[in-house]
């Protein structure tokens, strides 16, 4: 194909370097790296591993600091605000944007950084969009397994990459392009954020604190989990609720056997995540209805994912490192959802696997359905249900446009890179977005 990427002038990551356009380090190995000890929850600067690479994000808030001494002895890989992560040993190629005014952090030796040193020559975020356009995919894609480690695409191969320069008005205007379907899906990420966070501060005010309508008027009585209201009782999580435990044989969905849009797939590793659609070649459970589902693995981070559909022909399927809740017997799945999200639920859940001291802790379902929790009249759950409903379901809806977007963005963005299609030639109206 002709496109205007066979038209310009290319350059080597090095060749770019030595002209001061472009800088591409990676994290410091060997003696200059932080050891175990100097790793802490707060500290100078965030620690950036490809874990904490996730949906085009670098997860800041997840990831460990790292002490004064050890930031002291870091000679490279020192980020900055503007910064492309890449991350290039063991899960190669996810990439993220890291924002202008983005906490102090040094890249881990599995991650690179590269950035932009002359705006005049290269934009940023053209860059951006060309490391996730399938031409430079394919360029790393094919020097992976150069090594016998596990895939690796090492700084020196990093550097022989090539990366074309067009003309610095056409980079913007396809950067542009691109970062605003950025933009517009970073929004819908925020306004997800906001309404799972009140959802989870009205049940934390009602079923924790105690604070539901009506609630001046009813004294708390004691009980094995401490003072609960008069009326309310304790029941066993596995009274109130099934745990599934039907699994499916891969062939019964294969690709063709659904819809698109009606197999998204929750993985452990990449929750929460927007990646709807995955193909599926392993054996999962198939969910059927509403489900809540929480994740097995490393209890002191508990992640929770939810699966709202309103049809019956629509399903989705979950690795087996999840617990799947469902089929409350008096509440609501939204009320299952708030309770199993409470902080207060997660600590329990981290005390059922023995402690929290290391990240392969697994909760044993036995233990988890043999909970005792806190049983609300139904009145008050169903009062629950109707004002926070409606705010899962908007996240629901935000989750699907992202998704929507981002296959936008992935069809047009190669297409954008290589000047097949003109920006002009864009039914898109930027400053609105």
């Amino acid at each position: 194909m002709n496109t205007y990427l066979n038209r310009v002038d290319w350059f080597t990551v090095a060749e770019l370097q030595d002209a001061s356009i472009l800088s591409v380090e990676d994290g410091n190995h060997g003696e200059y790296r932080p050891r175990s000890h100097e790793f802490a929850d707060e500290g100078c600067a965030l620690y950036i591993r490809a874990a904490d690479i996730r949906d085009d994000q670098i997860l800041f808030g997840s990831a460990r600091a790292i002490s004064g001494s050890a930031r002291r002895r870091v000679r490279k890989g020192i980020g900055t605000g503007g910064d492309i992560l890449f991350s290039h040993k063991g899960t190669v190629g996810k990439l993220a944007l890291a924002p202008l005014d983005a906490p102090a952090f040094v890249c881990s030796p599995q991650t690179t950084f590269w950035r932009t040193l002359d705006e005049g020559r290269i934009d940023r975020q053209f860059l951006y969009a060309y490391l996730r356009s399938p031409h430079f995919k394919h360029q790393w894609y094919v020097r992976k397994g150069e090594t016998d480690m596990a895939d690796y695409v090492s700084l020196t191969a990093q550097r022989r990459l090539t990366v074309p320069l067009p003309p610095i008005g056409w980079q913007r205007r396809v950067g542009a392009a691109v970062a605003s379907l950025d933009e517009l899906i970073e929004n819908n990420r925020r306004r997800i954020e906001i309404l799972e966070k009140m959802a989870r501060l009205l049940y934390r005010e009602w079923f924790v604190h105690f604070r539901f309508p009506g609630h001046e008027d009813v004294e708390l009585v004691d009980c094995d989990l401490g003072p609960i209201p008069d009326g309310w009782s304790l029941t066993r999580l596995g009274d109130e609720l099934e745990l599934q435990r039907s699994n499916v044989r891969p062939f019964e969905f294969a690709e063709e056997a659904f819809d698109h849009y009606s197999i998204p797939a929750f993985d452990d590793r990449r929750l929460p995540s927007v990646e709807l659609g995955a193909v599926i070649r392993s054996g999962k459970y198939l969910l059927a209805g509403e489900s809540v589902m929480v994740s097995k693995l490393n209890p002191k981070f508990l992640r929770v994912w939810r699966v709202n559909r309103s049809g019956h022909d629509r399903r989705a399927v979950a690795s087996t490192e999840f617990l799947v809740l469902a089929n409350p017997a008096t509440w609501t799945h939204t009320y299952v959802y708030g309770l199993v999200t409470s902080t207060e639920f997660a600590s329990r859940l981290a005390t059922t696997a023995g402690g929290t001291s290391t990240s392969h802790q697994r909760v044993k379902p036995a233990d988890v359905m043999d909970m005792a929790v806190v049983s609300p009249p139904a009145a008050v759950v169903h009062r629950y249900t109707d004002k926070v409903k409606p705010l899962l379901k908007l996240a629901d809806f935000l989750l699907q446009q992202i998704e929507v977007l981002r296959e936008a963005r992935d069809l047009l963005l190669p297409r954008l890179v290589s000047g097949e299609l003109d920006v002009s030639e864009l039914d898109l109206d930027l400053v609105a977005v």
